[in-house]
């Protein structure tokens, strides 16, 4: 018997120790991953802040100043030295964002979690993500000095990465059982491709083209309009556009392919976006211009942020920089400040290929060109490699064929981009660093590609200015909206908008200069730009504003970002609450009806109106548009502006019903049931919750980047706004950065986002801002003007080369 004992116990022993340290499906090595000495409990302190550094490519010391935001204050005697800090001091505290959000722009996620992400891995290779980055480098090749910083800032991460051991890996290499790999230059040009297709990868061609078959034309038209009637565009409609002496291209006579598709890949959030303005020192309360920035993205942690400043003896520029990019991306230096919203133009068009029988060549005005195939090795960890070959077209590569989302034997869609065009947006970054006035700023941004953007600028000499910058088709009339013939040379694009004749304005007479992803132009624009989403709603918020009064103050920017006035409601409730026929209310619904009437469209946490409206909406847009519920057919209903406008004037429409349910004919019978559905589904929320406020309705988070990871997370942020207003904030998107500067000598600024500078969650800094920034309070950026530490400096770290 004792032998059996130690037997049964030496097995169970051996079993227990395999157990902990096998990886069983998604689930760790759990012995590994509790290990006291090189496990998760490794990464409960925070970061060193002092000390000295040996880093071996380094030309001379580096200074590195910590204030008490874990903000670190860089001063390097020359770039080459500066930007490999950069990349060394972004690894020490976000070294796994940084390199996961590479591995998800390459299309590489299988390699980590398994077969699960094979299909998004397939769809990011297909996007053609890891070809734009390659035309990245290869146009980033030929600026020497470009290329040698790029390699600098690689250098530097892999001196960081190069000085861990396996127990001081970020947490989420422990959790996934990998390791950190070498840092390349390709990897930040995935990450500028990661943002590329974040703020330029949305279109609805496809869906369109399916809406225009399904609904004809003249209905097309009236749901889809290429201009909105209160349109109050980015560049002011008095703009003299007759410098522009090259015309738009012409429109060829063709017919536009009316095919069925039935699904289409991931877009990005359509909420993606942001707001940006500036003042005139004449309309600023201190004769200085004030400029502003809150990019519109995901709520995430880590946060998609990381703050710093950045100083040589020949520049010294400070704000927001992005894990695995050079340079400050949204920010300042002595003499200028920049920041960035999506101009959401349409750089995405789609072309129907055809093929020849072997699928080697397709046809292109009767002849048969050869096509490129690429093969695509997508590793998965525990599996063998799958290869995908993705065959390439003049247009850019076919992501819709036999082998994906389509049955067509020998046809295909082909994605054309301008994301796959060669371009240096990197070297826009690096010059608008260092910058010293206007042209610098316009010069810098000649060499920005994709993705679209508008670039608000103040300086210091008292200009403001905004360009809508990017490579833009010169498209015909038209052009864009549906899927092409992509055998027909007449439907290529045909040439590009010179870079001058971008959108632009500088020193307007309004005095202010303003985006939130609005239209850019008015229709005496002399090119083709049509309705590709635009915002509708904040911009005119923000422009009423700056149009109340004379003079504005740090304070009114700072009340301004964190405005919940919800001028969509605004427009729609009243209208709802009058035509709405209540009789058949019962008391609890006629309850909520009470609540909606006395709010005044003011998206605060402690309302109940923004809850009613938001359920209410929903339901109503859904039953208007049912139309669109479409079997195994890829559609995008109208946008929200439309939708109101019909429901206001067009009540009566053929679209105001529901379809098989014949006493619902009217805008007028939808509101009721919709009201009634959404009053269902509050008092639901109410019985769970206690009540339905806007903070507990909306319940905002900051969700870890590994598909929400709780532990890692931080919910029920208490924080007002939401799509549609000034204040953006949904539930896990929005003012991803808060900036104001004021365009003293040199600049004073303030700064806030939604997390922290460190990305370890054991670390006190991980989310440190977040109840400051729900709150609306900044910090004040301490823009250091030499390299001697001020008061709030709370370590300093000193890089030096090997001897």
């Amino acid at each position: 018997m004792k032998y059996f004992k130690f037997t049964l116990s030496l097995v169970l022993t051996i079993g227990i120790f395999f157990a902990l340290n096998t990886k069983f499906g998604s689930i760790p090595p759990i012995g590994k991953f509790l290990n006291p000495y090189t496990g998760v409990w490794q990464n409960e302190t925070d970061e060193a802040i002092t000390g000295e550094i040996v880093i071996p490519e380094l030309q001379d010391k580096v200074t590195i100043h910590y204030d008490e935001q874990l903000i670190p204050h860089v001063f390097a005697q020359n770039e080459m030295d500066l930007y490999r800090a950069q990349g060394y001091l972004t690894a020490k505290h976000r070294l796994w964002q940084m390199e996961f959000q590479t591995f998800a722009a390459g299309g590489r996620i299988s390699e980590i979690i398994g077969e699960a992400a094979l299909d998004y891995d397939r769809q990011e290779r297909r996007r053609g993500m890891v070809y734009g980055a390659e035309q990245t480098i290869n146009k980033m090749a030929e600026d020497e000095h470009t290329t040698a910083l790029a390699q600098a800032y690689a250098d530097g991460v892999n001196s960081y990465i190069n000085q861990l051991d396996p127990k001081d890996y970020p947490v989420e290499y422990k959790l996934l059982d990998y390791a950190p790999e070498e840092w390349t230059t390709k990897k930040t040009a995935l990450l500028l491709m990661y943002m590329t297709k974040m703020l330029a990868g949305g279109d609805d061609d496809l869906e369109n083209t399916n809406a225009l078959r399904l609904f004809g034309k003249e209905r097309y038209d009236l749901l889809f309009p290429d201009f909105f009637d209160v349109t109050d565009p980015i560049i002011p409609k008095e703009t003299d556009w007759s410098f522009i002496d090259v015309p738009q291209t012409p429109t060829p006579k063709n017919e536009i392919l009316l095919d069925s598709i039935s699904e289409t890949i991931e877009k990005p959030n359509p909420d993606n976006g942001s707001n940006n303005w500036a003042v005139s020192g004449e309309r600023s309360y201190s004769g200085h211009p004030i400029l502003a920035n809150d990019p519109h993205l995901g709520i995430n942690l880590p946060s998609i942020w990381f703050v710093m400043q950045l100083s040589t003896p020949t520049h010294n520029a400070f704000g927001a920089t992005l894990p695995g990019a050079l340079a400050v991306i949204s920010g300042f230096n002595q003499n200028i400040a920049w920041g960035e919203t999506n101009a959401t133009r349409d750089v995405i068009d789609w072309y129907k290929i055809e093929f020849n029988e072997d699928r080697t060549k397709y046809k292109f005005d009767n002849e048969w060109n050869d096509v490129k195939h690429r093969v695509e090795e997508i590793k998965i960890k525990g599996q063998p490699t799958y290869r995908d070959s993705v065959l390439y077209t003049h247009h850019g590569p076919v992501v819709y064929d036999k082998n994906f989302k389509s049955n067509e034997e020998l046809a295909g869609y082909a994605m054309k981009w301008t994301g796959h065009i060669p371009g240096n947006g990197q070297k826009t970054f690096l010059d608008l660093n260092k910058g010293k006035n206007y042209d610098d700023y316009v010069k810098a941004l000649q060499h920005w590609v994709a993705p679209a953007q508008n670039f608000v600028f103040a300086s210091t000499e008292g200009d403001i200015a905004i360009w809508i910058q990017g490579l833009f088709p010169n498209k015909w009339e038209g052009q864009g909206k549906f899927v092409m013939d992509g055998s027909k040379s007449e439907n290529d694009w045909q040439s590009f908008i010179p870079q001058p004749f971008n959108a632009h304005t500088k020193n307007p007479a309004r005095g202010f200069v303003s985006s939130a992803n609005q239209h850019p132009v008015d229709e005496s624009y002399p090119y083709y730009v049509f309705n590709d989403g635009y915002e509708t709603y904040r911009n005119r918020v923000i422009n009423d504003f700056f149009n109340s009064k004379d003079k504005f103050s740090i304070q009114d920017f700072k009340d301004l970002h964190n405005n919940n006035y919800n001028l969509k409601a605004a427009e729609i409730v009243p209208y709802m609450l009058e035509q709405m026929d209540t009789s058949t209310l019962t008391s609890e619904e006629k309850a909520i009806y009470d609540e909606i009437s006395d709010w005044q469209f003011n998206n605060d946490i402690d309302e109940v109106g923004p809850s009613i409206f938001r359920l209410w909406y929903e339901k109503l847009y859904d039953m208007v548009w049912d139309e669109f519920d479409v079997e195994d057919t890829a559609l995008e209903k109208p946008f929200t502006y439309q939708t109101i406008y019909l429901l206001k004037h067009k009540g009566d429409d053929a679209f105001m019903d529901i379809v098989d349910t014949p006493k619902v004919e009217t805008a007028k019978d939808l509101f009721l049931l919709a009201f009634k559905q959404a009053s269902k589904g509050l008092l639901e929320i109410k019985k769970e919750k206690g009540d339905y406020t806007w903070m507990k309705y909306k319940a905002t988070y900051a969700g870890h980047l590994l598909q929400k990871l709780p532990a890692f997370s931080i919910y029920d942020i208490p924080v007002g706004g939401d799509r549609n207003i000034v204040n953006a904030n949904s539930e896990n998107h929005g003012a991803s950065w808060r900036m104001i500067v004021e365009m003293t000598s040199p600049p004073t600024a303030f700064g806030i986002y939604p997390g922290g500078q460190s990305g370890n969650p054991g670390s006190k800094y991980y989310d440190n801002f977040i109840d400051d920034w729900a709150a609306g309070e900044y910090h004040s950026l301490n823009f250091l003007q030499s390299e001697e530490a001020t008061e709030d400096i709370v370590g300093t770290q000193i890089l030096t080369p090997s001897k």
